[in-house]
């Protein structure tokens, strides 16, 4: 007959117990690492960036003589059209011998300047342009008036004896005239242009439209230039009423800067003319040569002057919310990289803008937290950089999740 043999009850639990035990530590030990494993940054993607585009009109030149034209502000705005060499520029002369007096004698808009007494050598100028056809002004011998008064009867009312008289009294001849508007001319990089005499009825004082520009963004950047090339009419003792021989003062925004007529350079008109665009007041400097009468060319500086306002144009280049990028975790597929602020900017003629965005490495992150950059090129415009942030937040998952999904964030 076989013996039975009995174990000890606590011989058969005890491998049970270590198994269960063993068991339990393992799903202790998996649950303690699912819930604090550390996550990996999220995965970062760039959306596409569409540039803004914007249909834009020609410029409406003329199809004689030189035309010239610029925003200053924008570069690359210069636009010119037809004879590119230099031209005669008549009266607009009066502007380089304004500039180069007030170099000599300055004044300020509130200052009059000091008192001129005219001679007898700066009264003869009277009979000696009157008898070339030039625009002439009353000056008595011993008339007596203040430099800035002086300065409205040769830019306003474009009187050359006044212009020869202004150079005599500051320079103290001609020739010494010459020598300082030569270097002036030089100084201010204005190397196609020439000034033989103060007044423009010689026909060799010479520019390039291009150099007008810049001549007449010089004129409008004097406080007093300006200031007197954009008054209407005002009345000179002896002289009289004076009204300015610039027709379009007052219109299609034009505040400057000097007509010119001579038989060999046409009718001429250097100008300047303030626009508001979008919250910005700009300006544009032009010149025109070669017309044929003023009322003509006034009509064609007008349509000029219309086409290139219509040129100036706001890009929008982001908008508040703007999405750039994304971020993806395993617990939440998508959140955002948007734009801080809305940014715009004002320019002139077609524009190309490019972005670059730059994202950083996030893991976890509160709404509005910044996260990034995008870098806006724009032609002829300084960069522009706006920030970017999350559009909302990338918390840590609930430990549901980590226990669910283990490991699947690290």
């Amino acid at each position: 007959m076989s013996r039975v043999v009995h174990r000890p009850r606590s011989a058969v639990r005890r491998p049970v117990l270590i198994s269960v035990v063993a068991v339990v530590l393992v799903a202790v030990a998996y649950l303690v690492a699912a819930a604090v494993v550390p996550f990996a940054p999220a995965t970062v993607s760039r959306a596409t960036y569409a540039a803004p585009t914007a249909t834009l009109p020609a410029l409406s030149f003329p199809g004689y003589g030189a035309t010239a034209v610029e925003a200053p502000g924008f570069a690359g705005s210069l636009q010119t059209s037809g004879d590119t060499g230099q031209r005669s520029i008549a009266s607009i002369s009066k502007v380089v011998t304004a500039l180069v007096v007030l170099q000599a004698h300055p004044l300020t808009t509130s200052d009059d300047g000091p008192t001129i007494t005219f001679t007898a050598a700066q009264h003869a100028l009277y009979d000696q342009y009157l008898a070339l056809d030039g625009e002439v002004a009353a000056m008595p011998v011993g008339l007596r008036l203040s430099e800035r008064q002086a300065f409205e009867v040769m830019l306003m009312k474009s009187a050359n004896n006044y212009a020869g008289a202004l150079a005599l009294w500051s320079f103290g001849s001609m020739d010494a005239y010459r020598t300082a508007v030569h270097a002036w001319l030089s100084a201010h990089d204005l190397d196609h242009t020439t000034i033989e005499e103060p007044t423009g009825l010689d026909p060799h004082n010479t520019a390039t439209a291009s150099d007008l520009v810049h001549l007449g963004e010089l004129a409008i950047a004097n406080p007093v230039v300006k200031q007197i090339v954009g008054t209407q009419r005002t009345t000179i003792p002896t002289v009289g009423p004076i009204e300015n021989s610039n027709k379009l003062l007052g219109m299609d925004g034009v505040e400057g800067i000097k007509t010119g007529t001579l038989d060999q350079a046409g009718a001429c008109l250097l100008f300047a003319a303030t626009y508001q665009r979008g919250g910005h007041t700009v300006t544009v400097v032009g010149a025109m040569l070669g017309g044929r009468d003023h009322d003509s060319l006034d009509v064609d500086v007008r349509r000029l002057l219309d086409s290139v306002a219509d040129n100036f144009h706001v890009v929008t280049l982001t908008n508040r919310g703007q999405t750039f990028g994304h971020y993806a975790t395993p617990w939440r597929p998508r959140t955002d990289a948007v734009a801080a602020s809305a940014r715009s900017v004002l320019v002139w003629g077609r524009t190309t803008v490019t972005a670059r965005t730059r994202l950083e490495q996030v893991t976890f992150g509160r709404r509005g937290e910044r996260v990034g950059t995008v870098r806006f090129t724009i032609d002829h415009h300084a960069p522009v950089t706006v920030p970017l942030e999350l559009d909302a937040s990338i918390t840590e998952p609930d430990l549901w999740w980590r226990w669910t999904n283990p490991f699947q964030g690290a």
